[in-house]
Parts: structure tokens; sequence; C-alpha cells
């Protein structure tokens, strides 16, 4: 089954909005992959970290429909305006909140999350790039490109159902292994759906359940 890729054309009129590039194809292809574990999941509520244009989200709309709640945040309130014309565009349902990660949306959405996902700052900078206002928020991570997805993973187990799925997106310099470590000891199980590379970055696209969830089928 091929979903159609969003409407988008409008971001480039967003100075300071991050345009969609081969992490965000490359997250597309890979919920397109795992569409017939994402329906079986049959997900009531849908978070996306770090929406930026809102393109992801919209992509999963199309996947799942009007029966799951989708969720957007963003810390940048252009990519949040941006992502209100992108749901537009598409008629998608999304409902944005321009806050720094989850800031506000916890507790209420302790354990309420059947699908999150996040497309963080992970290109390797020094720490005060992460602090700059504008498109920089969109790609800075700081020491090992980490800063910003390790102030999140220790909401992940906060935020997720307890049949709820994480995907990730990451480079060679995030240290992957070291990740999956990580989320092995919260009790979540790791592995990667798809990776490519492109130019200098090897991208891969992680997933992490609790453990005993079945992970499901691709398809």
């Amino acid at each position: 089954m091929k979903i159609a890729t969003p409407i988008y054309s409008h971001v480039a009129d967003y100075e300071s909005v991050y345009e969609p590039a081969e992490d965000t194809f490359l997250l597309l292809d890979a919920l397109e992959s795992e569409i017939g574990f994402l329906k079986k999941l049959r997900p009531s509520v849908a978070l996306e970290v770090g929406c930026g244009s809102g393109v992801v989200s919209t992509f999963l709309f199309k996947i799942l429909g009007a029966s799951t709640t989708y969720l957007c945040t963003d810390k940048n309130s252009e990519a949040a305006a941006c992502c209100h014309v992108t749901a537009d565009l598409n008629q998608a349902p999304l409902n944005i909140v321009t806050t720094d990660l989850v800031t506000g949306l916890l507790p209420r959405l302790e354990n309420s999350c059947d699908i999150l996902l996040f497309n963080p700052p992970y290109v390797v900078t020094p720490s005060d790039e992460i602090k700059k206002p504008g498109i920089s928020l969109a790609w800075a991570g700081g020491v090992n490109g980490r800063e910003v997805m390790d102030r999140f993973f220790p909401l992940v187990p906060k935020l997720l159902t307890d049949k709820g799925v994480f995907y990730l997106v990451v480079v060679k310099e995030n240290k992957p292994d070291e990740i999956s470590r990580l989320f092995r000891e919260m009790s979540f199980s790791a592995s990667t759906v798809k990776s490519r590379r492109s130019g200098p970055e090897c991208l891969s696209i992680m997933k992490f359940q609790r453990l005993g969830t079945k992970s499901g089928s691709h398809g």
C-alpha cells in the first residue's frame, strides 16, 4: 500500500522551519513499512514531538485516519504555524501545541500515547547552539547530538501506553547502541526499522516497545 507524500511546498516560505529532507522521508518510509503493525495497534493517541513542518503526523493520519487523535509539539512558534498550514492543506486533524518537548502535557498525557514520534535535533554541535532561536532548533543536538533527545528519553515510559511504540530518528554519531542499552534498562525492546546513508550521514529509524509487548507484523 503506497501512501502519498503530504503537500508541503509551502514550507519553503517559513525561514526558520526545517524543510522535509532525507531524515523526514526515511521516517515516512519506516511508518509505511509498519502499516500492518500500526493498524493492528488501533491507536487512540499519537504524539509527535518536535513536529516541524507537520509532514510526519500528516502522513501518519493518511495511514490511520480520523479514529486516532494527533498531537504535535514544537518549541518554534513558526514551526507550529507551518504545521497548521500543512494540516489544513492535507485535511489532517492535527492538534498543535507550542512548547518545549512535552512541557505542560504531563501528567495529563501520562500512559496515554500509543504512538510517539521524534525526529530530534541530532547533529553534533557545541552545546550553546541548542539555545539559539530559529532554524538551528531543528538540528543542533549538542554533545554527540544527544542533548535534546537525552532530556526526552526518561519521559517515554511516562507517556506510552502498555502497548505503545516509540519511533526515533538517529544518526551514527548519536551512538544508537548506547541508546538501545538505555531503553533496555527502562524495560524496553529496541530495534531498527530502516537505515539509509545520506551523504555523510548514516540515518536510522529506531523502534522501542515495552518488553513483553508483541511487536506485530510489518506490512
